[in-house]
């Protein structure tokens, strides 16, 4: 059944603030990133008057790249935008379209760095932008130290001591493939920045749905008390894809789906359903509270790695009824490539709250469907009143917190069913966003784009809580990669929730996953 729901939005519980005036240069402006992504929120930003009155966009592209002035830049970016979903009127998209600039070099030349100051002078002259600037980083990881320190070099960096005007740094994941190198990336950048002004960006958490976990915590007091080991079963993460790896066979095979997708969003993810309630929505309590919580999960036996962590890799199979390749067989994959495209943990958190509360997190490509979802089980009842009906035969009450496609939550209850027999049956109350607010959620770039020009990090990653993260995950990797046998790589066909030996994660504790709803 639908949940028939009331939405009463008061202005005065709003928190937008408008941005000071700033420019924003992104390097890498034709890749894919820029021109599907941040060009597109950005523009979107700009059409519900989000932006500063006050503002340029100038797009950094390498040569070969580029278009050959701004005005070609320009074409480029409108007939990119018009396909985009959405309604963007005509004179909004070229009142847009006119702060858009580019600038084309080599990012590893010192030329590049002196035609892009002379470039920012001009354009904060133009614009009127006081000198606040935000650089993006759209750009493979190997190119993050050697930008900043040539922007440092350059004065590009520097901010007076009260930050003032201000520069902030947007850096795209990965942030480092495994401990040592996330700590060395942090050591480099910090030589050049501050760590209030790097902003490491994890998409997921600008979604609204993500967010959405804390508004439903922590501004609600039917759900905290019950948030805990003495009412929660188990907890379940599901983040899969139905897609594989597309044209991003040189990145996965570097990369694979623990550092692709455990390292950053599932771990963000658990840390928003596990953390404490922080004093107050800031960056630093807030992030305070999730370092900790990462701090307190279990480490892993990597001697028994087997009974904590299940990988697997797709093999040729079916999906929608449409026959696709193994990833083997994927353009540009090494034919006995060893990278895992799907991964499932077992996870504890030792401390008060979820002490011996078990946490299964999976995540996979060529799976079913394209779904990411949080499952909360609440323990069964311990006595049913309602003989002869036994307690186990009562359906547990699940929580699930739908982060996409289909946003929104669901809860499950056992309910009376109509009619003069006393049977009990399972009532499902279902909201989804897009029904009861009548719009798409907007693209998280829009959030954490407008958070970065407020000079707001808390949607954004820490240096403590990289680390931290990869803490966790770096035994994983060496192990698999010096003992693979304590761990095998196993096969799943396409078109199916991956590899059976991932059941045994729950089974062995007696609980199954949950199929996400069709």
């Amino acid at each position: 059944m639908t949940l028939e729901t009331h939405v009463d939005l008061k202005e005065n519980l709003c928190m937008e603030k408008q941005p000071e005036p700033c420019g924003i240069v992104i390097f890498g402006g034709s890749g894919d990133l820029a021109t599907g992504k941040l060009i597109p929120a950005l523009c979107s930003l700009y059409s519900k008057n989000l932006l500063p009155e006050s503002f340029f966009i100038l797009g950094c592209l390498s040569y070969g790249k580029s278009p050959q002035s701004d005005e070609a830049y320009r074409e480029m970016v409108k007939t990119l935008l018009k396909s985009y979903p959405g309604d963007i009127p005509g004179k909004v998209l070229e009142e847009f379209a006119s702060r858009l600039h580019y600038l084309p070099g080599d990012y590893r030349d010192k030329g590049f760095y002196k035609a892009l100051k002379d470039s920012l002078k001009k354009l904060d002259e133009h614009r009127g932008t006081g000198g606040n600037t935000i650089f993006y980083l759209a750009v493979p990881p190997s190119l993050f130290c050697p930008i900043v320190s040539m922007l440092a070099t350059f004065g590009l960096t520097a901010e007076a001591h009260k930050g003032t005007p201000w520069v902030r740094v947007i850096v795209e994941k990965p942030f480092g493939r495994d401990l040592v190198s996330a700590a060395e990336l942090n050591r480099e950048l910090k030589k050049s920045l501050r760590e209030r002004q790097i902003y490491r960006i994890d998409h997921y958490l600008g979604k609204d749905t993500v967010q959405n976990i804390l508004m439903l915590r922590f501004a609600n007091t039917i759900f905290e008390p019950l948030w805990s080991r003495d009412y929660v079963d188990h907890v379940q993460v599901t983040v899969s894809e139905d897609i594989g790896i597309g044209h991003r066979s040189s990145y996965y095979e570097e990369s694979g789906a623990l550092r692709d997708m455990f390292q950053n969003h599932m771990i963000q993810i658990l840390a928003l359903v596990g953390m404490e309630t922080p004093v107050s929505f800031d960056a630093t309590r807030y992030r305070n509270e999730k370092v900790k919580l990462m701090e307190t999960i279990r480490p892993f036996n990597t001697k028994e790695l087997s009974r904590w962590v299940v990988r697997g890799q797709y093999t040729a199979g079916e999906i929608g009824g449409k026959k696709v390749c193994g990833y083997q067989e994927e353009q540009g994959v090494a034919h006995d490539s060893g990278v895992e495209t799907f991964v499932a943990m077992r996870l504890f958190i030792d401390n008060w709250r979820w002490k011996g509360v078990p946490f299964y997190l999976r995540t996979g490509k060529r799976m079913p469907r394209k779904v990411s979802e949080v499952v909360l089980q609440f323990k069964k009842v311990p006595h049913s009143i309602f003989s002869p009906i036994l307690p186990e035969n009562l359906d547990p009450n699940l929580l699930v917190l739908r982060i996409q496609p289909e946003e929104g939550l669901d809860l499950t209850l056992n309910a009376k069913m109509p009619g003069p027999r006393g049977c009990i049956g399972t009532l499902n109350l279902h909201f989804c966003y897009c029904e009861v607010f009548g719009v798409t959620a907007p693209e998280p770039y829009e959030r954490l784009l407008l958070d970065c020009m407020l000079g707001d990090q808390t949607l954004f990653i820490r240096e403590d809580g990289v680390l931290a993260s990869w803490a966790l995950f770096t035994p994983v990797l060496e192990t698999w990669e010096k003992s693979p046998s304590i761990c095998p790589l196993y096969r799943y066909p396409a078109g199916s929730w991956g590899p059976a030996e991932a059941n045994n994660l729950l089974r062995m504790d007696g609980r199954q996953w949950k199929i996400p709803d069709t």
